[in-house]
């Protein structure tokens, strides 16, 4: 039997060889914004590997809505030279067909911190530059995190003017899709979560007016870009806490998304407070299936995705139509190729490669702890 996984998929006028996407991983490693080296070996190597869709990492629209100091922007000339230089080199040496995509995005409350690896990615001091933060509402991610400012009715439209314009360097750059980050307790998010907007005007209270401001971003992106590039977005469907965003929510943003023109959501869940997040393997997919199912739109989903068997098993059991994967990558930047043989699929190598491989990988080489048994690797 065919494999699913390793299908085509149109996204509107956009072909995907396949269904795997290289999912947008933080890199905390931009100078101002601008990509550097570091970007272009990265992204160099990802898109090498044969995925469908290659996401460039959460990309702030302004300097402010960046997480960190090391994090991407596109809100300069600068930085779009810095990512049209990178986006080049990558498409160079990735098979033909492959799709690239950036997702456009704002920090909002956790914005103004450190770097992962720094001191457990607290919020920055006055002496190491720190920046105010904005959000829906005045309340803090945490204690120990900044205040935000509340965002009033000029800054909103500001914002929206940020993200059509950082849509516009996208599309400019050659970004053949573009994706809305409303989850992950950023900006979007905010916006989205009763948890963490409190609002009393037209941005808050009820579900409808939750949804407003990103349903208004999204709109004119879609309205700046047109078919030049796909319109998706990143969703949460659980907040994980009482009183939180929940799956119904999520539905009827995504159904609401597709009206206005998006093609596809990508369904994650969870960081808009501090929650336990659930650590089993796969554990979007359900939810996933309930917004695909309900909303009637074209879903991906990350979360914990891993092992060959896995990815192939949620794409052909219509759960949803593309998965994306982050640490698996990370751990086996060939991982395409190799689950290509596993489940019998074929994939272009490049010549220099391709002479070396074997007629017949090892057992053992394919036996790598990319299982959904072993300990998740995937983001």
């Amino acid at each position: 039997m065919a494999s699913t996984l390793f299908s085509p998929l149109a996204l509107g006028s956009l072909e995907l060889p396949n269904r795997i996407v290289v999912s947008p991983m933080c890199q905390y490693a931009a100078d101002d914004g601008s990509a550097t080296d570091w970007h272009l070996q990265h992204l160099m190597s990802l898109a090498l590997g044969g995925a469908g869709l290659v996401m460039v990492e959460a990309t702030a629209v302004e300097r402010r809505g960046r997480i960190t100091h090391g994090c991407l922007g596109l809100y300069s000339d600068h930085n779009e030279r810095a990512l049209a230089r990178v986006l080049a080199a990558a498409r160079a040496v990735a098979p033909a067909g492959t799709r690239f995509g950036i997702q456009l995005a704002h920090a909002g409350r956790k914005a103004s911190v450190h770097l992962p690896w720094q001191s457990g990615g607290k919020a920055l001091t006055a002496a190491e530059d720190a920046w105010p933060t904005v959000a829906p509402s005045a309340l803090p991610f945490t204690e120990a995190w900044h205040t935000p400012h509340a965002l009033d009715e000029a800054e909103l439209t500001a914002l929206v003017a940020a993200f059509v314009q950082a849509g516009e360097r996208a599309v400019r750059i050659g970004f053949d899709l573009l994706e809305l980050h409303f989850a992950h307790g950023y900006l979007g998010h905010e916006f989205t979560s009763p948890l963490s907007n409190h609002r009393a005007d037209e941005y808050g209270g009820s579900l409808a007016n939750r949804h407003r401001f990103p349903l208004r971003l999204a709109r004119a992106v879609h309205a700046a870009v047109g078919e030049r590039a796909v319109l998706g977005a990143r969703i949460s469907a659980s907040d994980y806490t009482d009183g939180g965003g929940t799956v119904e929510d999520a539905v009827a943003l995504a159904a609401a998304l597709r009206e206005l023109g998006a093609r596809y959501a990508c369904v994650s869940s969870g960081n808009v407070v501090p929650a336990k997040v659930p650590t089993t393997p796969g554990y979007n997919v359900p939810l996933a299936a309930r917004v695909r199912g309900e909303a009637g739109l074209t879903t991906r989903v990350a979360g914990l995705i891993a092992a060959p068997e896995q990815a192939e098993a949620i794409v052909a059991s219509g759960q949803a139509d593309l998965v994306a994967l982050a640490r698996a990558f990370l751990d086996d930047p060939r991982w395409v190729w190799h689950a290509a043989d596993r489940l019998g699929a074929t994939v272009a190598y490049p010549p220099q490669y391709e002479r070396s491989k074997p007629a017949s990988w090892p057992a053992a080489h394919l036996a790598r702890p990319t299982d959904a048994t072993a300990t998740p690797r995937s983001a």
